[in-house]
């Protein structure tokens, strides 16, 4: 049998091709792939170059649109038995290819080309093609008969077209050499055998039916010259005789033959592709062709040559002109039926050819693993041969079927084909698409794809090839390891080191072994490194980009989430950077990695390797590490690991797939799980940019970068140090504030910063910042009193609301990234303020206390708004109208260690230079509680008008609503500004001192009372004694005697700008309170009007009303004003409201003693 046989074989001319003198291999493939490109020369194009001696057989010669086909035969071949026969198997000519400067003797070629022609004894046509010859070889040439065909040095187009036309002239001869022969053939002179014809001794009538055969047998074979000599209707003609010829002589071997030839000279003659009624005649003829060459077997069971090898060949003929995804059914059919003849067959080269065929037609097809079997029994008769050229040429085959089972190398596989397959996977939401992944480890195939690498390891190490069986090797240990016993991995590992040692140092194999590497993380930069984009022609440059570590984009940040999909990582030129990696080792021997690193593509980055020992059945995380060298995008696919002897590759994705394939339960094991390595989510691999240079600014807090412990309100200094570690000078800075608790920063030195810029390379500054501990919030409180024991409650609490100083700088941007409008990027270092706060003084409560001292009639100057007491504790409230007190009453309890001493400051309204009155100190003792009093005296409004109390005439319906909120957000406004002058300052011990936080307590204690505490009263009463009903000019009259007339004033004053309307109403009282004025035993007689009086006061002013008191008794009396307002207007119910509108406002004064002594 012969491979690669189709039905158009029989009308391809051989020519051996064969080398000549001393030619590198190289060279001769060359040339003979140039000569191959002119397999076909058209009838037309070799007219020039023949010529009719006699008449031409060949009477429908296609000289417009036939042609004549070659088939070379690189390195020529040994005569075939079976050349009678069928004619195609000659070798019809013989070309030499030489390579002049390798061979200047032109003799010697000459008669080296002679001898190897010698061999090929049915060769009609020699040429030997001399390439590149030199002048001298030129002139010699010519001398050398037409034998030698010389080619001059040109170009390639030039020696294309010389060669073409040496094709046409061997063509043309051909031709001319055939017309002799069938001319030859006619006359009768002809005898043709086969194998089948001498393998016994003929007897007399054999003879006789030899002889008769004989002519048949001429036409069929001049038939297959018609074929050669591109005449089908002539071949169609000889084949026609041969059959009728055959059919009387019984000769089913050689009618077999002339039925094939006429089936190539019908397809030549139609010349038409995929004709049904052509198809069908085809398949009708050929399938008598099959029948026919089983019948020449049966018929001579006794032959040790069999025929088969042509039925099966006719079989593989049909079966490729049929193969066709439409007519698979048929093709499969017939290729099974030449499958089950191999067994039968005698040579086991021939069965070698008709597995390779087979396995070829069903590729063709598409069925892959059908074509993959019959590759696999390839092998098997490759391996049997016990040689290394036949365990290469099964090292080889097998290596056809990896992809059939999904073994393949790696280096088999197009790049662009498995990051398509990788994208593909990525869009369809995480499906599994991957070939290598999705059928690789598909239960069934399992134990055959484990057979298929054995044998290449087999055929790999017989033919002497130590990375191929490395490579063999490293996939069966890699996919298949759960399924190899620990003996079975240690044997692997054995001849993965017994390859590497036969291997030159440094040797990479695309196929990775052993660890399986995925990505773990990739650690943010400090925050002394963060990088931040920087806006050009923008002062605030740093405004908009929140970053996150080192990553430009966070999830936080505004824009298009699609587009943003995936993050973006920026590294420094020279600045080393990490990533974290993590390795797994299920196997059970001892793992040790030579080297590790970072595989980089792109160039400008240097990666530090590393080595690592993985026990059995373990995994590690490791930092992988370098430094980027040049400005520009960085890929990083995965690690390049020294293991085993042989450099490898490991790419993140296709670990990736690995384990989502094992979540989808299309692999055999995890080697991370089965490692006792947690699950990790798949992180995507982000995009890296490297930049040029930055600055860098590192700082620490000096005296120790430990954390402040300061009491609540404690007032404390830092200096931090801020220095330049880079290579580039810092020219903008920016400091700012970040996180909570940024109100505890008093003061920050921003310009001790500005000053030094530009801070050049290695330059340090130091910024002093002024901190006050803010106070701990309730779940702090509840935390520290959960504790046992005092030692516990003063343990300092882990706080993480410690502010943040942020200092955003950059570089010099430089000319050309200006031009450009692209800037280099700036940095931000962030540096924690570490406070530790502890509790200090608690408060306890807080409440306003309040306490009135009524005064006697006569105590009141002329004045009211004359005070002259002022240095004294308890004041006359001149808005009152008696000797009153408010203060504040805060306690505090002590649960610390240390003694706090605790003073009152109060900054007074009207002094100019913001002076503060200072009360006296308070201590309070460890464990103790202390209350503390805040007076209030100095805040009272003056008067109460309109501005207190804006739009109070609104008339719509929300005008209530809108009243109502804002008259409250004046009194929180006028609360504020009250605690605020309030200050409550501690000192503990020589160093510490600080500031209470009563904001809340105050503002809680003043709430409900701050119309008191803030606003006088609308109308202040006030009583005195008229001497001879004169207001006696000197010091107040206080002596009142009994059974005497005793004149008296009430006063009313209106501290309000708007005039009031009210009646006014006089009452006594005497010691048990009872009205002593009215009824029947009343002992204080009276002259005027103490009732009923209708007056109007008019705005910030007062008026007296006059009347007389005869007392009876002796005793103590209580004199009491008051008024009710009849139409209030909106400022009057703010301060005393009532539940209906039209209600009118009681208004009541102070009450005044009056002391009546008896008569002398």
């Amino acid at each position: 049998m012969e491979p690669d046989v189709s039905i158009d074989t029989s009308s391809m001319i051989r020519i051996a091709v064969v080398p000549v003198g001393d030619i590198h291999l190289h060279l001769f493939r060359k040339y003979a792939g140039m000569l191959g490109r002119h397999h076909t020369i058209q009838l037309s194009t070799i007219t020039s170059f023949y010529t009719e001696h006699q008449k031409s057989p060949f009477s429908h010669q296609p000289w417009d649109f036939g042609s004549l086909r070659f088939k070379f035969i690189v390195g020529g071949s040994p005569p075939s038995p079976w050349e009678d026969f069928q004619s195609n198997r000659k070798i019809h000519g013989v070309i030499g290819i030489c390579h002049c400067p390798s061979s200047p003797d032109l003799d010697a070629v000459v008669h080296q080309f002679a001898a190897a022609s010698k061999g090929y004894s049915s060769s009609l046509v020699q040429r030997c093609f001399a390439f590149s010859p030199a002048d001298s070889q030129l002139a010699d040439g010519n001398d050398r008969g037409n034998k030698l065909v010389l080619f001059p040095p040109a170009d390639q187009r030039t020696q294309e077209i010389h060669l073409q036309t040496m094709m046409q002239d061997i063509a043309a001869s051909l031709l001319m050499e055939f017309e002799k022969w069938v001319l030859q053939a006619e006359s009768g002179g002809t005898i043709l055998k086969t194998p089948l014809d001498s393998q016994a001794s003929l007897s007399s009538e054999e003879v006789i039916k030899a002889k008769k055969r004989r002519l048949g047998r001429a036409q069929k074979t001049i038939g297959d010259y018609c074929l050669l000599a591109g005449s089908p209707v002539d071949a169609n003609a000889h084949y026609s005789t041969a059959l009728e010829l055959a059919r009387l002589t019984g000769d089913y071997f050689w009618y077999a033959g002339a039925l094939e030839g006429g089936v190539c000279a019908l397809l030549m003659d139609k010349a038409v592709h995929k004709d049904p009624v052509i198809e069908e005649e085809v398949k009708y003829r050929y399938n008598s062709v099959i029948v026919h060459y089983r019948k020449s077997f049966i018929q001579d069971n006794a032959q040790r040559v069999s025929p088969l090898s042509f039925e099966l060949e006719a079989t593989l003929k049909l079966a490729r002109f049929l193969c066709r995804p439409e007519l698979a059914k048929e093709v499969v059919e017939l290729l099974t039926a030449a499958a089950d003849g191999a067994k039968s067959l005698i040579d086991a080269s021939d069965r070698l050819i008709l597995y390779i065929e087979i396995a070829r037609l069903y590729g063709s097809l598409g069925y892959h693993r059908k074509a993959a079997f019959f590759s696999r029994q390839v092998a098997q008769l490759y391996l049997q041969q016990e040689n290394s050229l036949a365990a290469i040429s099964a090292m080889q085959v097998l290596a056809l079927t990896t992809k059939a089972y999904r073994v393949q190398s790696r280096a088999s596989i197009p790049r662009h084909s498995v990051f398509n397959d990788v994208a593909s996977s990525i869009a369809d939401g995480g499906k599994m698409h991957h070939h290598l992944v999705v059928s690789l480890f598909e239960s069934q195939w399992s134990t055959l794809q484990m057979v298929v690498l054995k044998e290449i390891l087999l055929s790999a190490v017989r033919a002497g090839d130590p990375l191929a069986a490395w490579s063999a090797a490293a996939r069966l240990l890699r996919s298949y390891y759960p399924l190899i016993t620990p003996s079975g991995q240690n044997g692997l590992a054995s001849a993965l080191n017994s390859s590497a040692e036969r291997l030159p140092s440094g040797t990479h194999c695309a196929d990775p072994a052993l660890p399986f590497v995925r990505l773990h993380s990739l650690p943010l930069h400090p925050s002394q490194m963060d990088i931040i984009k920087r806006t050009p022609g923008r002062e605030d440059w740093w405004t908009g980009s929140a970053p996150s570590g080192p990553f430009i984009y966070t999830p936080f940040s505004k824009g298009d989430s699609i587009n943003n999909s995936k993050q973006e990582l920026v590294w420094v030129v020279g600045e080393p950077v990490q990533v974290l990696v993590e390795l797994a080792n299920p196997c059970g021997f001892d793992l040790l990695v030579n080297s590790i690193y970072l595989s980089v593509h792109s160039g400008n980055f240097d990666a530090f390797p590393i080595s690592v020992t993985l026990p059995p059945n373990s995994s590690k995380v490791i930092s992988l590490s370098g430094i980027p060298t040049k400005v520009g995008p960085v890929n990083i696919p995965g690690c390049l690991v020294h293991c085993f002897g042989v450099i490898t590759e490991h790419f993140f994705k296709d670990v990736d797939n690995l384990l989502l394939g094992a979540a989808q339960g299309l692999v055999i094991s995890d080697p991370f799980r089965c490692c006792g390595s947690g699950k990790l989510k798949t992180i995507a691999l982000p995009n890296i940019t490297v930049v040029p240079s930055l600055p860098l600014l590192v700082s620490h807090i000096v005296g120790g970068d430990g954390a402040v412990i300061l009491y609540e309100g404690e007032i404390r200094e830092l200096w931090i140090s801020v220095a330049n570690a880079g290579t580039v000078a810092v020219d903008q800075a920016h400091i700012s504030l970040s996180g909570k608790n940024q109100d505890s920063v008093i003061s920050i030195d921003y310009e001790a910063l500005k000053s030094a810029l530009p801070l050049k390379p290695g330059a340090e500054v130091i910024i002093p910042v002024t901190l006050k501990a803010w106070q701990l919030g309730l779940v702090d409180h509840d935390a520290t009193a959960s504790k046992s024991t005092s030692v516990n409650v003063t343990r300092p609490l882990k706080d993480a609301s410690s502010p943040m100083l942020l200092i955003h700088y950059a570089g010099p941007a430089g000319e050309l990234a200006e031009s450009a409008n692209v800037v280099p990027p700036g940095r931000r270092l962030a540096t924690p303020l570490n406070v530790c706060v502890l509790q200090g003084l608690s408060f306890v409560k807080a409440r306003l206390l309040s306490m009135e001292i009524p005064a006697h009639v006569g105590e009141i100057s002329n004045s009211l708004l004359d005070n002259d007491s002022a240095d004294r504790f308890v004041k006359m409230d001149p808005y009152r109208g008696s000797w009153g007190l408010r203060f504040l009453e805060l306690e505090l309890s002590n649960p610390t260690d240390v003694v706090f001493e605790v003073g009152v400051s109060v900054q007074l309204e009207n002094d100019e230079n913001s002076s503060e009155f200072d009360y006296p100190k308070t201590r309070i003792d460890r464990d103790y509680s202390a209350r503390v009093l805040i007076p209030l005296e100095h805040f009272k409004l003056p008067v109460l008008d309109g501005s207190f109390l804006s739009n109070n005439s609104l008339s719509n319906g929300d005008g209530g609503k809108t009243s109502e909120k804002k008259k409250k957000a004046e009194l929180n406004a006028y609360i504020r500004k009250l605690i605020s002058k309030i200050k409550v300052r501690w000192v503990s011990g020589r160093n510490s001192s600080g500031e209470l936080h009563i904001k809340d307590a105050t503002q809680a204690a003043l709430q409900t009372s701050i119309m008191d505490v803030l606003l006088p009263d609308p109308l202040t009463f006030s009583f005195r004694l008229v001497k001879d009903h004169q207001v006696s000019a000197g010091p107040p009259l206080k002596d009142v005697l009994a059974n005497d007339m005793t004149p008296m004033e009430v006063l009313v004053r209106n501290n309000t700008k708007d005039s009031i309307s009210m009646n006014l109403s006089i009452t006594c009282r005497d010691v048990a309170g009872e009205n002593c004025i009215e009824g029947t035993n009343s002992s204080v007689l009276w002259s005027g009007a103490l009732s009923g009086m209708k007056v109007d006061v008019p705005p910030l002013e007062e008026i007296k009303h006059s009347f007389c008191l005869y007392f009876l008794i002796p005793g103590e009396y209580t004199l009491l004003a008051a008024a009710v307002i009849d139409d209030p207007n909106e400022i009057l119910r703010a301060r005393a409201p009532s539940s209906l509108l039209d209600e009118p406002i009681f208004c009541r004064g102070p009450p005044y003693h009056v002391r009546v002594n008896g008569a002398l």
